[in-house]
């Protein structure tokens, strides 16, 4: 007695399986691939290549589809436009093609159609969210209640029988005279979604923790909080950080800067101010005895001292902090402000000056020397004074019209 197989051993099994061969089994599934692409079974090579090109162009990862989805695109399509391989797959189901998969030594490219990975679901959108936040909460970090709004299915869900559950369906349209064209349109018994439900609007309760040291428009993700929808899991929410501008302290990376004038007096005899940080604590920042603050550094930079471990937490180790620059401005006496007295002690006091200053000091002979007095001045102005002749205008590309004249 012979159980399921041919007593001949000339039964008709897949092409180049070898062993005994068994006709293919009478539930064997060959439409998956035709429901991947979205395509009838009969379609030609045209058609699945332009089904292919869409769906990976909608499905892209890029554009938030589904990683494993777009697995399942190429791997249909692999198949489909192969006639030898499509040949099998349509005889003997994906079964029929696991054979060639092993003799080839590749991953499992059908992996993804069997066992639990065929009934795994696809994930859906991402949805990103505005998160405005404080210099000050970036550095001490902060829990954030916020209340959400998204789509929640209820009651039952059925399969679109519709579209036998694409979310397409194929329409035969006419195009001209004796023509017609078959299109694949969304469906729209189901929206395009392949499954009948229902869904509600839910407000739901979340805390995000913005956590010491994160940067402007860093995200936050709360993972499968999107909108539902059927055989899919949802999508995360993305919460990116918007951080508003700070009046004293600018950011960059874990360093922080602001900018600070001081008199001259200051400058030259000591200061000390207080700083109130981003944490509430309140620095005193006191010169040390002799230290001068200069208008600029020697390579005409403006001039910058730090305090050390002041900046940013790092984002991951909150305990190395970057370091708080202080950049400084001079500001000089203005005209009127300074009287002869005050002037002849700080000339007493002052280093001697780099040049003479005194005309008594200064060979002087009356026929050939002026005494001259500086006005105020912007070099913006600079090679705009006097009156410009009309040879220096055509020579700075300028040519000036020509005027006759008439009698």
């Amino acid at each position: 007695m012979f159980f399921g197989g041919d007593p001949s051993g000339q039964g008709e099994g897949p092409p180049g399986g070898g062993g005994r061969s068994r006709p293919p089994p009478a539930d064997v599934d060959t439409t998956k691939l035709y429901k991947t692409l979205k395509v009838e079974k009969d379609a030609d090579e045209k058609d699945i290549k332009k089904a292919y090109r869409k769906m990976a162009k909608v499905h892209h990862p890029d554009k938030g589809g589904d990683e494993h989805y777009i697995k399942e695109i190429n791997c249909a399509y692999e198949i489909l436009s192969d006639p030898e391989k499509r040949a099998k797959y349509d005889k003997y189901g994906l079964a029929g093609l696991q054979e060639d998969d092993a003799k080839d030594n590749r991953s499992d490219l059908f992996s993804m159609f069997f066992g639990d990975r065929a009934d795994r679901p696809r994930r859906g959108a991402d949805i990103n969210h505005t998160l405005k936040v404080s210099l000050g909460d970036l550095y001490k970090g902060k829990m954030v209640k916020l209340a959400i709004t998204r789509n929640v299915i209820i009651g039952s869900v059925k399969e679109c029988n519709n579209c036998e559950a694409t979310g397409s369906i194929n329409v035969i349209r006419p195009v001209s005279l004796g023509y017609v064209e078959q299109v694949q349109m969304r469906c729209d018994d189901c929206r395009g979604d392949g499954y009948i439900f229902k869904t509600s609007r839910v407000r739901e309760a979340l805390e995000v923790c913005v956590e010491r040291g994160m940067k402007h428009k860093q995200k936050i993700v709360v993972r499968n909080m999107a909108d539902m929808k059927p055989n899919t899991v949802p999508g995360d929410l993305n919460f990116i950080l918007e951080v508003k501008e700070h009046p004293v302290f600018t950011r960059k990376g874990a360093d922080l800067l602001i900018s600070k004038k001081v008199s001259l007096n200051e400058a030259l005899c000591g200061f000390e101010w207080k700083i109130e940080h981003l944490d509430g604590r309140n620095l005193i920042v006191r010169s040390t005895p002799g230290e001068v603050i200069q208008p600029q550094t020697a390579d005409r930079k403006r001039f910058v001292k730090i305090i050390s471990g002041e900046g940013m937490p790092s984002h991951g180790n909150p305990f190395i902090r970057g370091n708080l620059y202080v950049m400084f401005t001079v500001e000089f006496p203005s005209e009127g402000d300074l009287d002869e007295d005050v002037v002849a002690t700080l000339r007493k006091l002052l280093p001697k000056p780099s040049s003479k200053s005194d005309t008594a000091d200064l060979d002087m002979d009356a026929e050939t020397t002026e005494v001259v007095h500086l006005d105020a001045g912007d070099v913006k102005d600079f090679g705009k004074g006097g009156i410009t002749s009309d040879s220096d205008d055509e020579a700075n590309g300028n040519p000036q019209p020509v005027h006759c004249q008439q009698s």
